[in-house]
């Protein structure tokens, strides 16, 4: 049965247009369908104009671009002017069920765009459709690399279609292709990370290496409001630097999560096996005040599986940075486990980057400290998805104050818009390449020069050395008076005045 589309309207889903359009595209055929899905970042409509305006989320294109108001017209101008959104694709492949898109197809057997419909149909929904395999005409990438960033192209000889879609149906967040991005790629930050640790001695980058490290990981636990014990700070330390070497599975997830947890004796360890959120309970109601509803336990199975089939496969076939940011992000939205989320999502930074050959061996960039850093730009990318997605999460509470989700959106983790993510990921690698990495060596540097030309002044232990040092730092490179008075009063008034000299002409670079 044919769905009649949308005449113009001014309010689509809630939101205001910017001028009355008819709905095109991907927001034509979620309202036709009644669609429930997070909504794209940018949705497309037909002015009565001949001016093209984009404002708030809305890309209004003239009258001569208008599509058929059909299925396969709406198709076809949400795949040549909006990409791929697979979220919308499977539901509105399910909603509308096979015989359109047969029908479809069989209206224009050769057409490059009923062809990659009929390649997306079987690929999402796993149902071939009841047609001949195509025999003539040139091969067509599933995915425009113009406007998202594809992998590796596989034939499909049935479609005459190149499968060069980054994930599988299990799992494949795509990427759109923005001036931001492509400046951050040609910054060449993997060679820079590479020249900067070159120009540094062996002994100084190792322990250029160790601080690095260990900032990283107490940053970690710092943005999940928590203040370890330093052995365990430690202890996941030395597992973010063993990052990339082993191959990631089940198996170990569930070592990661040991390690991260530590005392597990209030804490189920293992995947979920109830709801989980993020988010608040109620003072009086105790109800849960969800910001971000996790995956449904009976989808982690399937979802775990795409997430590591595409580091071991596909992360492989993307930029690393990119691909980072695709696995990371999919892993703190289904949020699989009941404690680690975070700390593990973060780890996959360092995997990824690390089994790449990103980062120069033995050197982790301090991405959590970063992170900390920018903790609200942070919370702002997570929020990107979280947000568009928990309308369309119908979930009832539990009496222990938990949640249940009662409907299907394995979807939703599976496909999402990782363009934002994938932005402020390469922000704080570029701060780590060109700020912290070089800064800290060039601190260490001067620290042990300013150690060494201390010595020739006066002999002291290590230990009022080092005092020394940090009063020096903490106060601009001048000794307090309670500092002269005190801890170091034994110094001369000229050992004092060569002290602050000394730190003066170490540190006279700004690091």
């Amino acid at each position: 049965m044919s769905k009649t589309f949308s005449q113009a309207v001014t309010v689509f889903r809630e939101s205001w247009l910017p001028v009355p359009a008819t709905p095109a595209g991907y927001a034509a055929l979620i309202d036709a369908y009644d669609l429930r899905v997070p909504i794209p970042h940018t949705l497309y409509a037909i002015g009565d104009r001949h001016k093209i305006i984009e404002k708030d989320g809305w890309h209004i294109l003239t009258p001569r671009h208008a599509p058929e108001p059909t299925l396969l017209g709406h198709l076809t101008f949400a795949l040549k002017n909006e990409g791929l959104d697979l979220a919308v694709l499977k539901r509105l492949f399910l909603a509308c069920g096979p015989k359109p898109i047969e029908e479809m197809v069989k209206s224009r057997p050769t057409g490059r765009y009923s062809r990659r419909i009929w390649f997306l149909y079987e690929w999402l929904t796993n149902d071939l459709l009841d047609l001949p395999a195509v025999e003539t005409g040139a091969y067509v990438d599933a995915l425009d690399t113009a406007k998202q960033y594809g992998g590796t192209p596989i034939a499909s000889p049935r479609h005459r279609v190149r499968n060069n879609l980054p994930g599988t149906p299990l799992f494949c967040p795509l990427i759109f292709r923005r001036k931001e991005l492509e400046v951050f790629q040609q910054a060449n930050l993997q060679q820079k990370a590479m020249e900067a640790a070159a120009s540094v001695p062996k002994d100084l980058l190792a322990r250029t290496a160790a601080f690095l490290l260990l900032k990283d990981s107490k940053s970690s636990f710092e943005i999940e409001g928590e203040r370890p014990a330093h052995d365990r700070i430690q202890r996941w330390g030395r597992a973010i630097a063993e990052s990339g070497k082993t191959p990631l599975s089940i198996e170990e997830f569930l070592r990661l999560q040991r390690i991260v947890i530590g005392d597990d004796r209030f804490v189920q360890l293992g995947f979920r096996e109830e709801g989980g959120f993020v988010g608040i309970h109620d003072r009086e109601s105790h109800m849960p005040v969800p910001d971000h509803i996790s995956a449904k336990p009976e989808d982690l199975s399937s979802l775990m599986k795409g997430m590591i089939d595409f580091a071991q496969d596909h992360a492989k076939h993307l930029d690393p940075v990119l691909a980072a940011a695709v696995l990371a992000f999919g892993f703190v939205y289904v949020h699989p486990f009941e404690d680690g989320n975070g700390r593990l999502h973060r780890y996959l930074f360092h995997h990824v980057l690390a089994q790449r050959g990103f980062n120069p061996a033995g050197v982790v960039f301090p991405v959590s400290s970063v992170i900390l850093e920018r903790i609200d730009d942070y919370r702002q990318v997570l929020e990107d998805y979280s947000t568009r997605l928990l309308g369309k999460v119908d979930w009832q509470p539990t009496q222990q104050g938990n949640l249940t989700v009662t409907n299907d959106t394995a979807d939703f983790y599976r496909f999402f818009d990782a363009t934002a993510h994938a932005q402020f990921l390469y922000a704080c690698v570029m701060q780590t390449v060109e700020h912290d990495l070089p800064e800290e060596a060039r601190f260490l540097q001067s620290h042990d020069r300013f150690q060494r030309e201390l010595n020739e002044v006066v002999d002291m232990p290590a230990r009022l050395a080092d005092l020394l040092f940090r009063f020096l730092n903490q106060n601009n490179g001048k000794l307090s008076e309670r500092a002269k008075s005190k801890e170091f009063a034994a110094l001369t008034l000229e050992e004092k005045e060569l002290v602050e000299n000394i730190y003066t002409r170490c540190f006279d670079e700004k690091i």
